[in-house]
């Protein structure tokens, strides 16, 4: 019986094993996934952030203009640590030569 398990394929049983023949595939699409969901999610709270900043001063709240700067300043530290962190992989895959976001970028 463990013969037989052994020859079952699991890609007529699981259809996302044909897409992602290996886990480092699997998580390459997540991370580029990844990068796109951390530019947007930059991008909405740059934006939240300098109107809550605009509307505070407008209001003369500094409640409301210190929460916008907190905003602002929350949204550039987690874009440094996104950017810090693909570049950190891409070293990575020079020193090991383990193609790990499936190419693209500078190298």
């Amino acid at each position: 019986m463990k013969n037989l398990l052994a020859q079952v394929s699991i890609q007529n049983i699981f259809p996302p094993a044909r897409t992602y023949q290996t886990p480092g595939k699997l998580i390459s699409v997540i991370l580029k996934n990844v990068y796109v969901f951390a530019g947007i999610l930059l991008f909405v709270l740059l934006i939240f952030g300098g109107f809550s900043v605009i509307m505070g001063a407008g209001e003369n709240d500094p409640k409301k203009t210190a929460a916008g700067k907190k905003a602002i300043t929350s949204a550039l530290i987690g874009f440094l640590i996104v950017f810090a962190s693909y570049w950190i992989i891409r070293i990575i895959e020079i020193i090991t030569g383990i193609n790990i976001l499936g190419g693209g970028g500078l190298g």
